[in-house]
């Protein structure tokens, strides 16, 4: 007998985990698989409804008793950089940017390992293997990009900050980076961020994608200092600015249930 898959995108629903951003919550994500001929297709138009891809898996926050994790991203065409981000922008001129596919080495696991032992030690991530963080990296079934940044030296260059980048329809969506801890003052976090904007620019991209921010975590404060920054929130996106930030309410009766949430999803066309 032939099995096929299903046309449609099957939507499940994780058991709930102690939240890894606010102390004393619990987290649960709805979640799909990411796969076939469509996958690009699905991971756009997800990603364009506060969706993130974690490899061949496409999920969003769907708490129980919590909204406070919204999806933001960044309106390109708008933004001008701060003073400070201007300084961050100065001090890292002098980097080397490298995109290619999608394929890990054991340079980036390096560093990869030097910057969870600093500032992700008790992590989910903190216990991944070389083989796990390939996978990360290479198991990708959408367009993904992987971003490398290197600092010149004396000896010819080190590899200071990477960042695993899916190409969307409309955007640069940032999965996940991380850089060299010791070189703290560079600020290379805001800068690859700062850098993904300027690709995004010159690419006639509308928006970098950030991935969560959650008001109240310290983790995650860095997103709001990106102006305009876009919330998805209400199943529509909205700037967040002053007036947006006091209206947000992450009262647990704001949520739907998880039947009119999947119901409320749209999915990309199929011949």
């Amino acid at each position: 007998m032939r099995h096929t898959l299903p046309q449609s995108p099957q939507f499940y629903v994780t058991a709930p985990q102690p939240c890894p951003y606010l102390e004393g919550r619990v987290e649960r994500k709805l979640f799909t698989a990411l796969q076939g001929s469509n996958a690009d297709s699905l991971n756009d138009v997800l990603s364009h409804q506060g969706f993130r891809r974690s490899q061949n898996v496409l999920y969003r926050p769907s708490c129980a008793d919590c909204a406070a994790c919204l999806s933001a991203r960044i309106r390109v065409r708008d933004f001008a950089p701060t003073r400070t981000q201007r300084r961050v922008l100065r001090r890292n001129e002098g980097l080397i940017r490298e995109a290619t596919t999608p394929w890990a080495s054991e340079e980036q696991f390096a560093l990869f390992r030097k910057y969870l032992g600093d500032r992700h030690s008790d992590g989910g991530m903190a216990d991944m293997d070389v083989y796990e963080y390939a996978a990360m990296v290479e198991e990708t079934p959408v367009r993904s990009r992987i971003v490398e940044y290197y600092q010149p030296d004396e000896t010819g260059r080190q590899l200071v900050a990477v960042c695993l980048t899916d190409v969307l329809s409309d955007g640069l969506s940032m999965v996940y980076s991380f850089f060299d801890p010791d070189l703290a003052r560079n600020s290379l976090g805001s800068f690859v961020i700062l850098d993904h904007i300027e690709i995004a620019r010159s690419a006639g991209l509308d928006y970098v994608y950030l991935g969560y921010w959650v008001p109240g975590s310290r983790k995650m404060d860095y997103k709001s200092r990106y102006r305009p920054l876009e919330i998805f929130r209400g199943g529509r996106w909205q700037e967040l600015d002053e007036e947006t930030e006091l209206r947000l309410n992450t009262h647990p009766l704001e949520n739907d249930p998880i039947a009119e949430q999947v119901a409320a999803i749209y999915l990309p066309e199929t011949d």
